[in-house]
């Protein structure tokens, strides 16, 4: 049975909206605030996580971003492994088959995809799906890498909920100079 992974870059205050700054929210791009230091380490930290992935899970959008940012073409071990496992995209629409072996699928259908995938299923951003997970139960574990940062406004992790979602500390870990990985399992 599958495991869903929700991978996230977060604020201190929760914020997971615009952290490279495209959206143009005013309050983005602190995704880039990190020194170069902390970004090799969160990327290496990235890139073990994909290693221990089996598939990937997202929205449309982040599915698209993807996409705009060029990992269909960026070179590396990292990027290798990304366009090696497939994908599944949930939306009400079609979208492209760009970055490899890419299936889409609705919300409904996710239970079935943990039944089918054997390890982990990453969920990176996508926070409208992260949402959808959370509320039908279907998240195992949060891997939330914490930046030093208030962002003070901007599109939160958890929006809300329709009612507590306990959940359990099972790791920390620091990140380079600034970051914390805080990993939570779904209680």
């Amino acid at each position: 049975m599958g495991k869903i992974i929700i991978s996230e870059n977060v604020t201190l205050d929760g914020v997971v909206q615009d952290p490279t700054g495209d959206e143009g929210t005013g309050r983005g791009s602190w995704f880039t605030w990190i020194g170069d230091e902390d970004r090799v380490a969160w990327a290496e930290v990235e890139y073990e996580e994909a290693l221990g992935a089996e598939a990937l899970l997202m929205g449309r959008r982040t599915y698209e971003y993807f996409i705009r940012r060029g990992w269909v073409s960026r070179t590396g071990a990292w990027a290798d492994r990304l366009r090696d496992l497939p994908k599944y995209v949930v939306s009400s629409g079609a979208v492209g088959d760009d970055w490899g072996t890419t299936k889409v699928l609705g919300i409904e259908e996710v239970a079935k995809l943990k039944e089918e995938v054997s390890g982990e299923i990453v969920v990176y951003g996508s926070g409208r799906l992260v949402h959808d997970l959370i509320e039908r139960d279907l998240a195992d574990e949060l891997r939330l890498m914490t930046y030093p940062v208030v962002a003070g406004a901007g599109g939160r992790l958890f929006p809300g909920t329709s009612g507590v979602k306990p959940l359990r500390l099972v790791g920390t870990r620091a990140v380079g100079g600034s970051l914390a990985l805080l990993t939570y399992a779904t209680a």
